[in-house]
């Protein structure tokens, strides 16, 4: 969208200055939360109008899209922390306006600008720009940038944070798994980091995820084929809708309650419903003809259970790759590198791939 001209592309950055300082000032996550709000409107105005403008700028674009605003708040707090400001550089709870330090917000709008740039140039990759979530893929290297320029919090050294903290591996431990488990030393989310916890949250979130994306690629699809647009439309987006409210579950994590973090596994379940649907179905994603549910036959449900299954392995998928990312940069770390983003931009090139190679 922000690659059609000239004026689009100042329009976009001059939102992603506003966007990333937004972001620091309310918080990274309350700027997520607030990410998951806008894509359901924008599911309101998508399903109505076929349009994507809410989707490309307020979702996913420049007003609150998490490679801006998300990524803005993460920037702000390993900043604040390096300058002094405040102690956990992994706050991206706190709004970072209450610091009353202009500085902290110029620099979430560096970070936006940073990801404003970044997403679009990976967005137009060849092949593989098509074949990844580039929001996700984002939101990783800002994260990573970060740590690196603003991570030495106790030398006030810029461009020197470690993106793994060796020094707080376990000692005595000889094997890097074991070197990074989580401990005393640091952990993400203690309540879904062993295997058991994993395939649950993984394999149930992900049904969940990919019953609705389903629903959802069908039904508005076959809508959107009767008003004479591409009922692929629907598919394509169908997964932001369970991802929009895993996001808005971040809400309550941020009041101190032991929710669940899954807007990885549920984004990625769902994609993987709606890719892999139509192959089950003998077509393929690009050419699918998605009709309404009520039309389908015992056949087509069957291949649809088939599809939430795959959705559940997928998620699984999903989960470990989050919960591995978080072992392998979060937890030792001095800033927020996002174990979701970094589980999610690959397990879509892991889906999309794979859905590409048997169509």
């Amino acid at each position: 969208m922000f690659t059609a001209s000239l004026g689009v592309f100042l329009f976009g950055l001059l939102a992603a200055i506003a966007g990333g300082a937004v972001g620091a000032a309310i918080g990274g996550n309350y700027a997520f939360v607030m990410t998951g709000f806008m894509v359901l409107a924008s599911w309101g105005i998508f399903a109505a109008t076929g349009n994507t403008f809410g989707f490309d700028y307020l979702a996913f674009g420049p007003f609150f899209g998490p490679y801006v605003a998300f990524a803005g708040g993460v920037a702000g707090a390993i900043y604040a922390t390096y300058k002094g400001y405040m102690t956990d550089g992994k706050d991206v709870n706190s709004p970072l306006a209450g610091l009353g330090k202009p500085d902290v917000l110029l620099v979430g709008s560096i970070f936006g600008v940073f990801g404003y740039v970044v997403q679009i140039g990976i967005a137009n990759l060849p092949w593989f720009g098509k074949h990844t979530d580039s929001v996700a893929l984002t939101v990783l290297i800002s994260g990573l940038m970060a740590r690196w320029v603003f991570g030495n919090t106790k030398g006030r050294k810029l461009f020197s944070g470690s993106l793994h903290n060796p020094e707080l591996f376990h000692e005595g431990a000889t094997s890097f798994p074991a070197k990074i488990k989580p401990g005393p030393n640091g952990r993400w989310l203690e309540w879904q980091e062993k295997p058991s916890q994993l395939l649950t949250i993984g394999s149930l979130f992900g049904i969940f995820a990919a019953s609705a994306s389903l629903f959802l690629a069908s039904n508005v699809g076959a809508h959107f084929a009767a008003q004479g647009l591409p009922s692929t439309l629907a598919a394509a987006n169908a997964s932001s809708f369970p991802f929009a409210i895993s996001a808005i579950i971040i809400l309550f994590l941020i009041t101190n309650r032991n929710m669940p973090v899954q807007h990885h596994v549920t984004i990625t379940a769902g994609l993987g419903a709606v890719h892999f649907y139509p192959i089950l179905m003998g077509g393929t994603f690009a050419t699918f003809k998605w009709t309404a549910t009520s039309t389908w036959d015992s056949h087509a449900w069957l291949m649809a259970f088939v599809a939430l299954l795959i959705g559940a392995v997928f998620g699984i998928m999903a989960a470990a790759f989050a919960e591995f990312a978080a072992r392998l940069w979060y937890n030792r770390g001095t800033s927020h590198i996002d174990p979701p983003a970094a589980a999610i931009w690959i397990s879509n090139t892991i889906v999309v791939s794979l859905a590409a190679l048997l169509s």
